[in-house]
């Protein structure tokens, strides 16, 4: 019956010399989630960097977790010094990134006569995906602003910022995603209102990314996660970052979290930009997961893993083809895809058969 009512519509479609091309595309989703996997060491050069981290156990525990979870995009942030203890769990199901290294004496060139200028050249920025996406990344971009060294959380101690990947679906739709990890504050300079500069880091870098997002915004949805330590209500994000990219006109973003949730906030952000004109997406699940996280009691790390499933948003694709000559006496076949462009057996379109004058066409969805 189905085939019966597309021939009917071929039919009628036979009278004008043009015809309209209506299709609509496949509906996909995926999921993707962001993690602190906490891997920093409990001690670097004397100082106390990690005291209650996970280390090995717990980091092991952490790729168990990932694995059992099956997110199809993972990103992580911290992933120093643990990084072959959740790797080697993953790389059967998952490609990994490159990773860039750990934080330590062993192996790294340290002037300890002006250790303030030291910085460790690791970002602790990780992806993984599932062996069916097609991932590029982009070369790593480090903050342009950070504050603290031996104090304020010791965000200079290494080389924050963020990466962008180029992610081709199952289903052949493209997207962007950035991972990305800014300044923190130390509770007790929050509690007592002495972070400013911290906080002037944070707007900064916010503003960084938000002009490589700029660049990036063409036809295709972004995806921005990561460990931003940054809240609504403290950090003016909001400006910095959303509205300044609405404003453009070019593209809608959004907060997952706000979309979803609405409590709860972390500093673990997954947010998403639908462009103007192109592939759209929209979230169908937003999970904080504060209870699958957990070892004997206690979390596996000082970050509870934040997940959302998008799914693709089907589009009806209109266009016009133009047809050949409809009397010509020789047989003529002709593949066009849904834009109306001229292709070599797309898998969905419009095929079109010309023969003695008669013009057969059939609509593949």
């Amino acid at each position: 019956m189905k085939m019966k009512k597309l021939w009917m519509v071929a039919a009628l479609l036979t009278l004008c010399g043009n015809m309209t091309v209506l299709g609509e595309e496949s509906e996909e989703q995926f999921s993707i989630a962001t993690l602190n996997v906490d891997g920093l060491p409990h001690r670097v050069m004397e100082v106390n960097t990690n005291p209650n981290g996970p280390g090995d156990a717990g980091s092991a525990r952490i790729g168990k977790y990932l694995l059992q979870k099956g997110y199809d995009l993972v990103m992580m942030q911290e992933d120093f010094n643990y990084h072959g203890v959740i790797s080697v769990l993953l790389e059967d199901d998952y490609r990994l990134d490159e990773w860039t290294g750990d934080v330590g004496l062993e192996g790294h060139k340290i002037d300890f006569l002006h250790l303030q200028n030291h910085r460790f050249e690791c970002d602790g920025l990780m992806a993984c995906w599932k062996n069916d996406l097609l991932v590029t990344p982009a070369p790593r971009t480090a903050w342009k602003q950070s504050f603290g060294k031996f104090s304020h959380a010791n965000d200079e101690m290494v080389t924050k910022g963020f990466r962008r990947y180029d992610v081709t679906l199952r289903g052949g739709q493209r997207i962007v995603v950035y991972n990305a990890h800014m300044d923190a504050s130390d509770i007790n300079d929050r509690m007592e209102q002495k972070d400013a500069k911290d906080k002037a880091a944070r707007i900064a870098q916010w503003e960084q990314l938000k002009e490589d997002v700029l660049l990036q915004l063409d036809t295709r949805p972004i995806i921005i996660v990561g460990d931003m330590n940054s809240l609504y209500g403290y950090d003016d994000m909001q400006e910095a970052f959303v509205d300044a990219i609405n404003e453009t006109g070019r593209g809608t973003i959004s907060d997952v979290w706000k979309e979803l949730q609405q409590e709860n906030e972390t500093y673990d952000k997954i947010l998403y930009i639908n462009p103007a004109t192109g592939t759209k997406i929209e979230p169908v699940a937003f999970t904080l997961d504060t209870v699958g996280y957990r070892y004997e009691g206690r979390p596996l790390g000082d970050h509870y893993p934040v997940s959302a499933t998008f799914r693709v948003v089907p589009r009806t694709i209109t266009g016009t083809v133009q047809l050949s000559d409809a009397n010509s006496q020789d047989a003529v076949s002709e593949y066009y895809n849904l834009n109306g462009q001229r292709a070599t057996q797309p898998k969905r379109g419009i095929y079109v058969e010309q023969r003695k004058g008669k013009t057969d066409k059939i609509i593949v969805k």
